[in-house]
């Protein structure tokens, strides 16, 4: 390709002198939202059917611009595209070289057009794309969590509340309830898509477009569901940014949430999980160490999305309308949120679905530390206790296998009778058996076998509804 001569600027028929290089440096975005550049074209191919349906612009016109673009979109994805610092952003580059290879029908691209309204129509092309893989992703760390629930149906562990152990749960149940989790985020992205899925273009620099064009044409063109009804609103809105950025950032918390678990299970303390040799990472001095650096990273990156969402926030909070150069701030944020969100989910899922899971370890963390006591308060209620007597009296309970070092089940059925209460029977024993404690919450949301296998098998029916 030749080499091109320093780009002039758009508006440079207003200013009597060059722009300082300083500036051209500090207000250039193009080292970023060059990644925008197969929206742009999209976007301008698009417009200039319409233009030419609208009779703007000669068909050939059209065509040949078409064409132009189409080749633009090769030279970049060769690495043959020079982008010049001087071109400001992605929009006037591409601008630019299309004019040097078609020549004057490259200059009427921009009839009925704006930078404004141009930029945020790239933007909701690209969100729209990127949160659709993002959806996908979060699918597919489903898939790896309802895969180790459906391989561990059989599996007990102890339940928390404050990170101490509280009653008896499957391994699946715990599992299950990330899912939930992530089915909640997948919504979220949905119901995003729905204000990101808006075509703005059309709405000029602020007040609409002059001439007779039409919107719909590229509504419709482009696939989206519905056009921005305020011209002033759509150049000037990022609410589609910052609500997407809401869903990745309380996504982020959710895969943070998880890898905090994963950290803790595979410590020696907790010691339920192996992780798998493949995504884990060991120590230069230790030959013993084997690191979960994968989750660990992840809680970590949740802090550089939780930044993005407040410094767009902060960025718009106090703009009045309509453009103002600030908005050229949202691009970076959303950027590095889009992939760290994809990078934590494609790491997360594999990682997931690579854990073995120490059965036996798991098994007696749940029998160890009274998980059955509100089991056996339960029991005492079915013999007609109210359920704060009955509370107190497992409660000495508690307290005497404290001082005697040993499990409730591991108390005489004559020292329950005789120390705390007559209506304890034989059969309390069996009631308060660690598999019974589970299989007894049967209602909806509980931990019971059959309960779980119906949550899972609800999970990969809205999986393969999409």
């Amino acid at each position: 390709m030749k080499a091109r001569r320093k780009a002039s600027k758009p508006w440079g028929g207003r200013f009597a002198q060059a722009t300082n290089p300083l500036v051209e440096s500090y207000t250039a975005s193009i080292q970023f939202d060059r990644r925008l550049y197969r929206y742009d074209i999209q976007g301008s191919v698009v417009h200039a059917r319409m233009l030419a349906k609208c009779g703007l612009l000669a068909k050939a016109e059209a065509d040949k611009i078409a064409t132009g673009l189409h080749e633009i979109v090769g030279e970049i994805e060769r690495g043959e595209f020079r982008f010049d610092p001087s071109s400001e952003d992605i929009h006037m580059a591409i601008e630019g070289r299309l004019i040097e290879k078609v020549g004057e029908a490259g200059a009427k691209l921009h009839t009925g057009r704006s930078r404004n309204d141009q930029v945020v129509l790239d933007l909701r092309l690209y969100l729209r794309e990127e949160i659709g893989l993002v959806r996908r992703l979060v699918a597919g760390l489903q898939r790896a969590l309802i895969g180790q629930a459906e391989s561990h149906l059989d599996l007990i562990m102890p339940g928390y509340t404050h990170l101490q152990r509280a009653q008896p749960v499957l391994l699946a149940h715990h599992l299950m309830a990330y899912v939930e989790m992530l089915e909640r985020d997948r919504a979220r992205l949905t119901d995003a898509l729905v204000r990101v899925d808006v075509m703005p273009l059309g709405s000029g620099a602020l007040s609409g477009v002059g001439l007779p064009i039409d919107r719909r044409f590229v509504a419709r063109a482009l696939q989206f569901r519905s056009l921005s009804a305020n011209s002033l609103d759509a150049v000037s809105d990022r609410d589609f940014v910052i609500e997407s950025l809401a869903a990745f950032a309380l996504l982020m918390a959710h895969l943070s949430r998880l890898a905090e678990e994963i950290v803790l299970w595979a410590s020696s303390e907790f010691g339920f999980i192996e992780l798998p040799d493949a995504f884990a990472t060991g120590s230069s001095m230790m030959p013993q160490k084997k690191n979960p650096d994968v989750a660990e990273l992840t809680r970590a990156k949740t802090g550089r999305v939780f930044g993005a969402l407040v410094a767009l926030l902060t960025a718009v909070k106090g703009l009045p309308l309509s453009y103002n150069r600030d908005l050229q701030e949202d691009k970076e944020p959303l950027f590095d949120s889009v992939e760290t969100v994809k990078a934590a989910l494609s790491a997360m899922a594999p990682l997931v679905g690579g854990l073995a899971f120490h059965r036996d370890r798991m098994r007696k963390a749940a029998q160890d530390g009274f998980l059955n006591a509100t089991d056996m308060a339960d029991y005492l209620v079915l013999k007609g206790v109210p359920f704060r007597q009955a509370h107190e009296i497992v409660g000495r309970v508690v307290r005497r296998c404290v001082s005697k070092r040993c499990r409730i089940e591991e108390l005489s059925l004559k020292e329950l009778q005789t120390r705390f209460s007559g209506l304890f029977d034989q059969d309390v024993f069996a009631y308060i058996a660690v598999d019974a404690c589970v299989d007894r919450r049967r209602a909806t949301g509980g931990t019971a076998r059959a309960t779980v296998k119906r949550a899972i098998g609800a999970a990969k029916t809205r999986l393969r509804s999409g």
